[in-house]
């Protein structure tokens, strides 16, 4: 099946939808790939300590314009991706990420969100999606986890 691709740049505390939602619900989605890296990375004065997540709901506001916190529980079943990124603000430091998703078919927009526990640098964030054709019976199973979950 195809893959779409989605990406931005996020500030802390922000929250970014991608729209994938249809009518009929009959396209799902899942997960191959996702990347994140700081949008100096090595700068001096750019240390960097962020975690990015991908959520099947939107997540409410923590403070004003806040929507992300550093927390990844993944016992929280409307997580579908989290990742670490962290860099030093010296140029002979290499970034480094942790990266984790989940295969999970999904056939509603999902939400990233994105919080810098060091400072306040902007993220890249890259994820790459499958498009899988469902049939009825997978269309209303993905449909039915989203709305409970909502």
């Amino acid at each position: 099946m195809p893959i779409k691709t989605f990406r931005g740049l996020m500030a802390d505390g922000a929250q970014d939808t991608i729209h994938l939602h249809t009518r009929d619900g009959s396209t799902g989605y899942r997960i191959v790939r996702f990347q994140i890296i700081n949008n100096t990375p090595g700068a001096l004065g750019a240390a960097v300590k962020g975690v990015v997540k991908i959520y099947k709901v939107s997540q409410p506001m923590i403070s004003p314009g806040v929507f992300a916190d550093a927390v990844i529980d993944f016992s929280d079943n409307t997580l579908l991706g989290a990742a670490f990124y962290e860099d030093n603000d010296s140029v002979t430091y290499v970034g480094k990420e942790t990266i984790i998703f989940d295969t999970e078919i999904f056939n509603q927009d999902i939400y990233i969100t994105y919080s810098d526990l060091q400072g306040s640098q902007p993220m890249n964030y890259y994820i790459e999606l499958e498009q899988v054709r469902l049939d009825l019976n997978a269309n209303t199973v993905a449909t039915l986890k989203d709305i409970r979950n909502s």
